[in-house]
């Protein structure tokens, strides 16, 4: 190889798996994805690092489990939602190696403190929103540090738009993009023409017929990039990625449901069954990786950051804070995997063991499902986040709050063999109790190691007394 490669990362959010039109017999329309489904490889068993925004793009970028970062929930007015400060991201490494990096879309690693802003993280440019959400409409944009309002366009033409203009600034040069859209993450809002392809379908309610819209536009911008891409003569040059963040919001209820098809998976956004946790990865790169092939191999989110690495030829450097993934680099080119163990947990407000878990050894995978009080949070957060959205300006330190202690219910382990059992409708517990011993006390051992490391970074943060949890 001999000049770097451009890197575009492209994250979806809460694009589930069933939301590809090629999983879903062409229901979603999304052709550009198509193309790259049929021109690079698709991994059918990629794996988020967590069911929810936050975590998993804190795993994504750094390599480490989130819990590691201190990244563990989504409200970002009470710091949960942040890296900490000594942690290095892929836009970190890839800028000390030449890159021009730049982040467009959707950041929710720290919105508050400016030392958690993606300026600090790596990124030379940012143009997007630092919280969960935005209105696709009225919205209200940093760029870099500087607040924007709305002039009315669709928010997802406008993140195409800024990433089209990075590419052609950038195209002399080595690029890191991380083209982050929000669609099809709440609010449901979509253009008019685009609406009109969905609505009246026969199965498709409004709120689905929404959330097909929304990937549409989505999709449009992607294949102008592509043709950018290949007008600039940059094709052969760029990795492309394309994933979501975790699997698809369900809610609703009526004509505004968002329940649909996401591939028959159990669960959905927010748990680890695979329906919350597995989605659909797809990468071309003319010339390095073939054409229309299906990989099936388990690859994970903490995964990208040293695989990213090896395709560019950037060694890890020495001192790094310890990965937790592994390059796949060799697997995208048709070699086995070797067996590896993963593992997901998430639940509002402080992490507690017991709920919402799940671990990965081979063919094997246990579950110890969502407790309902884990998972809720007090009203005071959801109304303090719609503040932030619309009026981000008023916000300048992160909130100092105590959460109260969880009442914990028992929660039976789970276990299921996904090879024969992709949906997880078979309970093998009480038939292998000698295997969910073992995967159990496996998952207790990384849980309590991973606790004591973000249980330290709490420690050291000064001014980040959101995320204080009970003793």
């Amino acid at each position: 190889m001999k000049e770097k490669p451009n890197i575009l990362f492209i994250l979806a959010d809460d694009m589930g798996y069933g939301d590809f039109s090629f999983f879903n017999q062409g229901l979603s329309q999304t052709p550009a994805l198509e193309t790259l489904y049929r021109q690079g490889v698709c991994l059918t068993q990629h794996y988020s690092a967590s069911p929810v925004c936050s975590p998993a793009r804190a795993g994504l970028l750094t390599g480490r489990y989130p819990h590691r970062t201190g990244c563990i929930d989504t409200f970002p007015m009470h710091g949960l939602d942040t890296l900490a400060p000594d942690e290095v991201t892929i836009a970190d490494l890839l800028k000390r190696a030449g890159y021009a990096t730049g982040l467009v879309g959707k950041w929710h690693l720290g919105a508050i403190e400016k030392k958690y802003h993606p300026a600090s993280r790596g990124f030379d440019e940012f143009v997007g929103f630092r919280g969960g959400w935005q209105d696709y409409y009225q919205w209200r944009l940093f760029y870099n540090e500087k607040l924007v309002a709305s002039d009315g366009r669709y928010l997802t033409d406008v993140f195409t738009e800024e990433a089209l203009e990075f590419i052609h600034r950038h195209q002399k040069e080595p690029f890191f993009l991380h083209l982050c859209y929000n669609a099809p993450h709440f609010p449901l809002q979509a253009p008019e023409e685009e609406m009109k392809v969905f609505l009246g379908k026969p199965g498709l309610n409004k709120g689905v017929a929404t959330i097909y819209a929304m990937l549409r536009r989505l999709d449009k911008g992607v294949g102008q990039i592509l043709e950018h891409l290949r007008q600039l003569g940059l094709e052969n040059k760029t990795a492309v990625f394309f994933t979501s963040d975790n699997g698809p919001q369900f809610g609703g209820s009526g004509e505004m449901s968002t329940t649909r098809y996401n591939h028959q998976f159990r669960g959905c956004k927010g748990n680890v069954y695979e329906g919350g946790i597995r989605v659909p990865m797809v990468i071309r790169w003319p010339g390095y990786l073939p054409e229309g092939r299906l990989i099936s191999e388990m690859v994970h989110f903490v995964d990208w950051l040293p695989t990213i690495l090896e395709m560019v030829g950037v060694k890890i450097p020495s001192g790094l804070k310890k990965l937790d993934g592994q390059s796949v680099w060799p697997v995208l080119q048709g070699n086995k995997a070797e067996r590896r163990k993963y593992f997901w947990q998430w639940n509002r407000l402080y992490p507690v063991r017991s709920s919402n878990i799940a671990m990965r050894d081979g063919d094997w995978k246990l579950v110890r499902g969502p407790l309902p009080e884990t998972m809720e949070f007090p009203p005071s957060l959801g109304q303090i986040d719609r503040e932030y959205t619309y009026h981000p300006e008023k916000f300048t330190h992160i909130f100092q709050e105590s959460f109260p202690e969880f009442k914990l219910e028992e929660n039976q382990p789970q276990l299921f063999h996904l090879k024969d059992d992709p949906l997880e409708e078979n309970d093998l517990a009480l038939k292998y109790p000698d295997i969910v011993e073992r995967m159990d006390r496996e998952t207790d051992q990384w849980f309590e190691e991973l606790e004591a490391e973000r249980k330290t970074i709490q420690k050291n943060l000064d001014g980040t007394r959101g995320r204080l949890y009970p003793d």
